[in-house]
């Protein structure tokens, strides 16, 4: 391709130089490393916006590799919201090639900058940095206590205007001590494999996705699980299966308790196969990289999820457990952060629904009120948070809590030898 077909193709389109390149990048990706996304958006399978969405992720990523993150997440990908397919599709990446991963991410820092650019908003413009994902998390978590801080104070302007001014009156001011101090709340998710280093599998933190590399970085820097939560803030660690499925939580302080507290029926096998003595019920069958003692397989539960209340109100660990298993309001289609969002009894507790993990979810206060007061809606929950939506027309849409791997698909059945056609032995060729 000539270096100058991009010069031509804005004259073509009449857009700017810059445009005419992406774009033809953006086609060239489909074409040489996104061949079945090319199909499925000229089927009218996927739409232009979850294309554009797998391009951007993937247009700099090796060919082959990117055909494998496409092969797992294209079946999906018309079913997830634009968010959540770019988390799955960072997450599919950093998992299947990990190393590269990590060099994307030192590159990724040695470019590092702040820009400033403008919005599509009158009078508006954009100010945007690239950090590291835990300091990145760790900031907006500030900037927004500190903005629910002047919501509840009785500020009536919307909670986005009053995080853009704390933003701004931070980096302008930031000898003024009137703002109460607050420290951000850290929430790390992972496998145990993955922490013992016997995994690939990516991790997050506050929902942003990381390589196992950067996990075990990040926990090492917290000196091993042991490390004090800042003062004012936490660090909770989320420990799932390694299909995502959440299986329990814990702050730092309370792991460093199971650990050195280890089964309480066995106490001798306080201390599993990678050091940190936190294994769960499920662990024990597979016993590979997940803290569980060869040498007894107790099978009890030392880490796992809360178990149910005989009461309306779900307890604290209960409330923990739901907000960090769905991060976001639960409702298809909706992001709504879980700071904003109820936890809602997916059978009311009215109609018999128990106050238990398998039968609590999130959801935004709209859509809480949806399913309290509008006729013809069903919502049903499986004991893993899958959360299927009917409406009273019928259509039907299914969510899985963030992080959440679905099954992997069933190979399809060889297909059939055709028997030989029936031959005369009249016709059967002479020896030779």
């Amino acid at each position: 391709m000539s270096e100058f077909s991009t010069a031509e193709l804005a004259l073509v389109l009449n857009c700017g130089r810059v445009a005419a390149s992406k774009l033809a990048h953006r086609a060239w990706t489909l074409r040489e490393s996104l061949p079945a996304t090319w199909a499925a958006l000229a089927a009218g399978v996927l739409d232009e916006y979850r294309a554009r969405i797998l391009v951007e992720v993937l247009e700099y990523t090796d060919p082959g590799l990117a055909r494998r993150v496409e092969a797992r997440l294209l079946p999906e990908a018309a079913t997830l919201t634009a968010g959540k397919l770019k988390k799955r599709a960072l997450e599919l990446l950093l998992e299947l090639d990990p190393d590269a991963g990590e060099r994307r991410r030192e590159q990724a820092q040695r470019h590092a900058d702040v820009r400033l650019e403008p919005s599509p908003e009158e009078g508006m413009a954009r100010l945007t940095a690239d950090l590291p994902a835990e300091v990145a998390a760790a900031c907006h978590a500030v900037i927004d206590a500190l903005a629910a801080i002047l919501k509840a104070d009785g500020d009536p302007r919307p909670i986005g205007q009053l995080r853009t001014q704390v933003a701004a009156d931070l980096i302008l001011r930031p000898w003024d001590d009137s703002r109460p101090p607050v420290t951000a709340h850290l929430q790390i998710t992972a496998t145990l494999a993955s922490l013992a280093g016997a995994s690939t599998g990516c991790g997050a933190v506050n929902g942003l996705p990381i390589t196992a590399a950067h996990l075990r970085d990040l926990l090492a820097r917290l000196d091993a699980l042991g490390l004090q939560a800042p003062d004012g803030g936490s660090v909770t660690v989320a420990v799932t299966d390694d299909d995502g499925t959440l299986r329990a939580t814990g702050t730092l302080d309370q792991l460093r308790r199971i650990a050195a507290r280890g089964c309480p029926n066995h106490p001798e096998a306080g201390t599993g196969s990678n050091g940190t003595g936190m294994h769960t019920s499920s662990d024990i069958e597979t016993d590979s990289g997940t803290g569980t003692d060869s040498g007894t397989d107790c099978g009890c539960p030392v880490l796992d999820r809360p178990g149910r209340v005989n009461r309306y109100t779900p307890s604290a660990a209960q409330q923990a457990f739901i907000r960090t298993r769905d991060r976001t309001c639960r409702f298809p289609t909706c992001g709504q952060r879980v700071g904003w969002a109820d936890t809602d009894h997916v059978i009311p507790h009215a109609s018999g629904g128990t106050t238990d993990c398998a039968n609590l979810c999130c959801l935004c206060r709209s859509h809480h009120r949806l399913k309290t007061f509008a006729h013809g809606w069903r919502f049903t929950m499986t004991p893993d948070g899958t959360l299927t939506v009917t409406t009273p027309s019928g259509i039907t849409r299914t969510t899985r809590p963030p992080g959440m791997r679905p099954p992997p698909a069933a190979p399809d059945p060889p297909p059939e030898a055709a028997a030989p056609p029936p031959t005369d032995p009249d016709d059967d060729p002479p020896p030779f």
